[in-house]
């Protein structure tokens, strides 16, 4: 097991790692899926904020919660909040911060990303601070939220 800066959720039934530099807005990126979801009628929940540990279940990677911080999420310049969480579930794709120009401007289909030795998965880009996150990821990834 391993323990990365991150922010993991779950929306349907499809785990999102949300993984960059620290500024970029992981937590409040993740909290907005969340809610967008909840609006939707889809389920939508917490997995681990902060403070994320992977590890490996029949090859598929999970993310779990320390359980100092089960359920909570801290939105800068807010404070921390708590969230519907679940313990631990699998995570289907790494979100990663996008550029708006030069060459990153489109990134190449099926990106994948390395979060540590061992644990890989596929990469969908977002611009920072977009008002519905959620549904550029599901336009990129017709999966999630079901």
């Amino acid at each position: 097991m391993i323990n990365i800066h991150a922010t993991a959720i779950v929306i349907g039934k499809t785990g999102l790692l949300f993984t960059g530099p620290s500024g970029w807005g992981k937590s409040m990126t993740a909290f907005t899926c969340m809610a967008e979801a909840r609006r939707q009628g889809i389920f939508s929940a917490l997995v681990a904020d902060d403070q994320v540990l992977l590890s490996k279940d029949g090859g598929a990677v999970t993310a779990a919660c320390p359980l100092s911080i089960a359920g909570l999420i801290e939105l800068r310049g807010t404070g921390i909040v708590k969230q519907a969480h679940i313990a631990q579930a699998a995570m289907h794709f790494a979100v990663l911060p996008a550029s708006a120009t030069g060459e990153d401007r489109l990134p190449a289909d099926g990106e994948t990303v390395v979060l540590a030795e061992g644990f890989e998965l596929p990469a969908l880009r977002l611009l920072p601070n977009l008002p519905l996150p959620l549904a550029v990821l599901m336009a990129k990834a017709p999966e999630i939220g079901s």
